[in-house]
């Protein structure tokens, strides 16, 4: 056998180690789509507290507990919309959607993830709704990150940017919705956008 065969095993056997070890059948669509129904959301949500508000936010007033429903009908639609294409696109790649990969995946996805919403849910019932944004994207960027070793490793760029943007968010309050915008909205539909074009248009 010349060198280029040996090569080529190699990259074979390194790509089935690979599959067995991650869950690789994300898909980008449900990233672009994700981005735009956090965008909608905040959208929604913008018109409500400046046109009901004034601008702010009260915890026992109807447009807060409004924007907590738009919130979770965002997260939600998200989830329902990811657990759909990305089985799709399994079940056309002949992978499993539930194994020991997906579990190990999930379960490291969950945890910063979990612990983030309670913690927000905690700074919320205080009155201390200029950090919740910040929090929400360092806790996803955290989940995504943890998560990466078990999936496709290009998610833990996204993840570094939330940090990121949640540190801003952090030091700045007062701009954490448009960061929050910028981080669910503007980059799910960016990387989504490449991840599609790198994985699933393939």
């Amino acid at each position: 056998m010349s060198n280029e065969d040996y090569l080529k095993d190699i990259s074979e056997i390194k790509n089935l180690m690979n599959k067995s070890s991650r869950f690789i059948s994300l898909s980008g669509l449900s990233g672009i789509l994700a981005g735009i129904y956090a965008l909608i959301g905040a959208s929604i949500t913008y018109h409500l507290v400046n046109t009901y508000s004034y601008g702010t936010l009260i915890l026992d007033g109807w447009v807060f507990r409004t924007s907590m429903l738009i919130l979770l009908a965002v997260a939600l639609l998200s989830i329902v919309t990811g657990i759909f294409l990305t089985t799709r696109k399994a079940k056309k790649n002949g992978e499993k959607i539930w194994d020991n990969s997906s579990k190990r995946l999930l379960f490291n996805f969950l945890i910063p993830l979990i612990v983030g919403g309670l913690y927000c849910i905690i700074i919320l019932g205080q009155g201390r709704y200029g950090q919740t944004a910040g929090l929400m994207l360092i806790f996803y960027g955290l989940a995504l990150v943890n998560a990466s070793k078990y999936s496709i490793g290009d998610i833990k760029y996204l993840g570094f940017i939330e940090i990121i943007l949640g540190l801003i968010a952090a030091f700045y309050p007062g701009y954490g919705f448009w960061l929050w915008v910028a981080g669910f909205g503007i980059m799910h539909i960016v990387y989504g956008t490449w991840m599609h074009f790198k994985y699933d248009s393939k």
